[in-house]
């Protein structure tokens, strides 16, 4: 007897959300690698200015291409700028003054590190998400990794008070934004909402840009690139599967993800730039691997 032919088609879905994880700690990498080549080339707030205003028209054209709904009320405008204001604004805003003012990458990852066990803690106040005990030893073992791959790397020149406040606005930024998304703003259109907050984003860079630097731009094909790479990669593909992962997933176990993006940048940059890779930091992306395996492992439920 003849057998049915096999429908492949709905284990589609189930492939694409194994991936989308891994797929976004990726692409989320590679956004230091873009910063370390278009900041030699513009201030940074100039720099960010381009990059949102350039996220905003492609998403501004691909949003009238495809005929995405907009939102309409008042509130749901005012949640998604909201959203973008820290997620972009904040985060962005935050860590590339912190790096343009002195503040090594080791450093800057160690504050920012601390975001997935930020997020835990305010989610269970705000989200009432709540953590096993084996979850959490996944976020204190993953920070644990984080500080072992950034630990050789950290250096003490040019700390100072104004740079960590950049970083302390970054990781706070990120952190009440995930949770910010993801208690009002879950529903948002990622076409036409991520045209609105780049668009709010793009006016406050501008604002700052033009009061606090002298908007410079060497058009460098290395600048060229990264501000293309920044804009389609990062604030497109990367920020889309981070809103996404928040709308299926809870904010804490999203969160822990983060903790794999410096291993991951410590790699692109012993592929790309030729830096040392030493064996704590191979061991770190092992201990990193493991504790966000705790903490996701057979409890991420997304939904179909």
């Amino acid at each position: 007897m003849q057998q049915p032919p096999i429908d492949n088609t709905s284990t589609h879905p189930l492939v694409w959300s194994a991936a989308m994880p891994g797929l976004f700690i990726l692409l989320w990498s590679t956004g230091f690698i873009g910063a370390r080549l278009g900041l030699p080339h513009a201030d940074p707030f100039t720099f960010l200015a381009l990059r949102m205003a350039a996220a905003a028209v492609v998403l501004l054209l691909v949003a009238l291409a495809t005929r995405a709904s907009w939102p309409t009320s008042p509130v749901s405008i005012l949640h998604t700028v909201i959203v973008g204001l820290l997620v972009h604004g904040a985060f962005l805003g935050g860590l590339f003054w912190a790096i343009d003012h002195g503040l090594s990458a080791g450093v800057a990852a160690i504050i920012v590190a601390i975001q997935p066990l930020l997020t835990a803690v305010l989610a269970g106040f705000f989200l009432d998400e709540r953590l096993l005990a084996r979850e959490w030893a996944g976020l204190l073992l993953g920070l644990a990794g984080v500080l072992l791959v950034v630990s050789s790397r950290v250096g003490v020149d040019g700390v100072s008070p104004i740079a960590i406040s950049g970083a302390v606005v970054a990781l706070f930024g990120i952190t009440v934004g995930t949770l910010y998304q993801k208690r009002y703003s879950a529903t948002m259109d990622l076409r036409s909402g991520g045209c609105i907050q780049y668009f709010a984003v793009s006016l406050v860079f501008t604002i700052m840009a033009i009061t606090m630097e002298d908007m410079h731009v060497a058009w460098t094909g290395e600048f060229t690139f990264a501000l293309v790479w920044l804009t389609l990669v990062l604030s497109l593909g990367a920020v889309g599967l981070l809103f996404t992962l928040i709308r299926r997933g809870a904010a804490s176990k999203v969160a822990s993800l983060f903790y794999l993006a410096p291993p991951f940048t410590v790699v692109l940059d012993y592929l790309l730039f030729d830096e040392v890779l030493e064996k704590r930091a191979i061991l770190g992306l092992v201990v990193v691997s493991i504790g966000v395996a705790l903490v996701n492992l057979k409890t991420m439920r997304f939904q179909k």
